[in-house]
């Protein structure tokens, strides 16, 4: 198996990068925060409301060049 390393920059290969942004369009952006435990929190809720729909994660963190080993 050969690993193929992607560019340090490279927010339109990492599919990482998708998954930030669409947290913050639903949930974080323009907010403040009253304290950390109340970041965890809300970070935890946004995270929570990504994974309630399977078909968005995989389709999101999906990748033609990607190959998942099980």
């Amino acid at each position: 198996m050969s690993v193929s390393l992607i560019p340090p920059y490279s927010p339109g290969l990492n599919p990482i990068e998708q998954v930030w942004s669409w947290l913050r369009q639903h949930y974080l952006a323009n907010q403040s925060f009253n304290d950390y435990n109340d970041i965890v929190s809300q970070v935890c809720r946004a995270w929570n409301g990504f994974l309630e729909c399977s078909d968005r994660v995989t389709k999101m963190c999906s990748r033609d060049w990607i190959e998942l080993i099980s």
